[in-house]
């Protein structure tokens, strides 16, 4: 019996260390991988305490409707994708790649399908 046993832990070592990413990608799939990305639920957990129905608590002119998204230069994915990730002025940095060092909140994936909803949003006038 204990020589079946060192045999299979032989022959799972064996195969982590011949094929560790196929192991790996195996047991520990991302758990974005396949998923799609619910970006009014993110919205909900990320943006709506100041931006709720696309407005700003914090300064009323600087909304996410459509006529302010055009006037500040943030009327394209790019634009909020970058805001999101980088924060501006008071907002906090919600990226990977957060220029003022803060913890990575949102992925790349999810950044990009919160700007796409913004725009959405915007363009039926945050119902």
């Amino acid at each position: 019996m204990r020589r079946f046993w060192i045999a299979g832990i032989a022959a799972v070592l064996t195969t982590i260390l011949l094929f560790p990413a196929t192991a790996v990608a195996q047991t520990a799939p991302s758990s974005t991988a396949g998923a799609a990305i619910d970006a009014p639920l993110l919205f909900e957990q990320n943006c709506a305490a100041c931006h709720a129905g696309g407005g700003n608590i914090v300064r009323r002119g600087k909304n996410l409707k459509t006529k302010a998204l055009k006037r500040y230069g943030m009327d394209s994915q790019e634009a909020i994708a970058n805001i999101i990730t980088n924060g501006k002025g008071i907002m906090s940095a919600y990226g990977e790649a957060a220029e003022n060092g803060a913890p990575t909140r949102l992925t790349t994936p999810e950044i990009e399908a919160l700007a796409d909803y913004v725009l959405a949003q915007a363009a039926v006038d945050w119902p």
